[in-house]
């Protein structure tokens, strides 16, 4: 016998959306009034997640405690503009990728470059000389339309959501250890003249850490790994340099790792001790290659 439309079966077959966000498909449900809810909306609990209404109406009593502020799965404060320091941040690459078209040396005072040969009859000077601002800077310069295009847009596609359920203070620490742990590997193993820049290293933390925060809320992980794949498939093509997007990487996974599985009563604790010891074997790397290179 065929089942009617609407029935039940056709219900449960059907896969929920965020009761806040309808476009946004789900499969978390807040644990008192069982509404679904999208990672934006989540505010960790004691068991699961809750949605803002109901941490706002407390214990129903209609003022909300203190204590009880929405929250993101990662503990963040949940924000009016969840996309607001990924639009800083493509703000700032095309604000320097255009200073970089209007000035093209300007590129030589920024790249991540360890020793430029042949000293010291050259203006390009790199880590080895004391400029370690290069690990942060190269984050931001791009030189070519295709790079910073095909790095903006995976930044906001795959910044934006995570931004939010992070929070912008856990979001934007995990993209910076991701990039500089990229610098680090890179700075480690690659010829030191080899110049390197890009927000790539710190673009693939934000994968890593992405993939961690799926396989929490249990989402579907294909479509991440997928792209994922074929990242990695250019990284390993050619001309591109790999060692920052598998340090950045890396640092994404054991950061988001610890940005989302971390305890709550010491959540904290976790999450920045977990970032700063990977800045910490990140600057061991550096301190390595600079004692091989002196």
């Amino acid at each position: 016998m065929d089942q009617a439309a609407g029935s039940p079966q056709d219900a449960a077959r059907s896969v929920p959306v965020c009761y806040r966000h309808p476009d946004r498909e789900t499969g978390v449900r807040c644990t008192r009034c069982e509404r679904p809810i999208c990672p934006e909306c989540m505010v960790s609990a004691s068991v699961g997640f809750q949605c803002p209404d109901c941490v706002r109406s407390g214990s129903g009593t209609g003022h909300a405690p203190h204590a009880s502020r929405p929250r993101t799965v990662a503990g963040g404060t949940v924000t009016a503009d969840p996309r607001l320091l990924t639009k800083i941040l493509i703000g700032i690459n095309i604000a320097v990728f255009i200073a970089i078209q209007a000035d093209s040396s300007l590129v030589n005072h920024l790249v991540l470059i360890g020793q430029w040969p042949p000293k010291p009859f050259t203006p390009i000077m790199g880590v080895v000389d004391g400029e370690w601002y290069r690990f942060i800077t190269s984050m931001f310069a791009h030189q070519e339309y295709w790079h910073i295009g095909f790095n903006m847009l995976s930044l906001w596609w795959i910044g934006g959501p995570l931004e939010a359920a992070l929070g912008r203070a856990r979001y934007l620490t995990v993209y910076f250890v991701s990039g500089l742990a990229g610098g680090a590997l890179t700075y480690l193993v690659a010829s030191p003249s080899q110049a390197s820049l890009g927000a790539s290293g710190a673009i693939f933390g934000l994968f890593g850490a992405t993939a961690v925060l799926m396989r929490r809320l249990n989402y579907d992980m294909r479509p991440v790994i997928a792209l994922l794949v074929i990242n990695l498939i250019f990284t390993f093509s050619g001309g591109i340099a790999w060692e920052a997007h598998i340090g950045g990487l890396i640092a994404g996974v054991v950061t988001g790792y610890a940005m989302v599985h971390a305890p709550r009563e010491r959540r904290a604790l976790v999450q920045y001790g977990t970032c700063a010891l990977v800045l910490v074997v990140s600057l061991v790397l550096a301190l390595v290659r600079t004692a091989q290179l002196t």
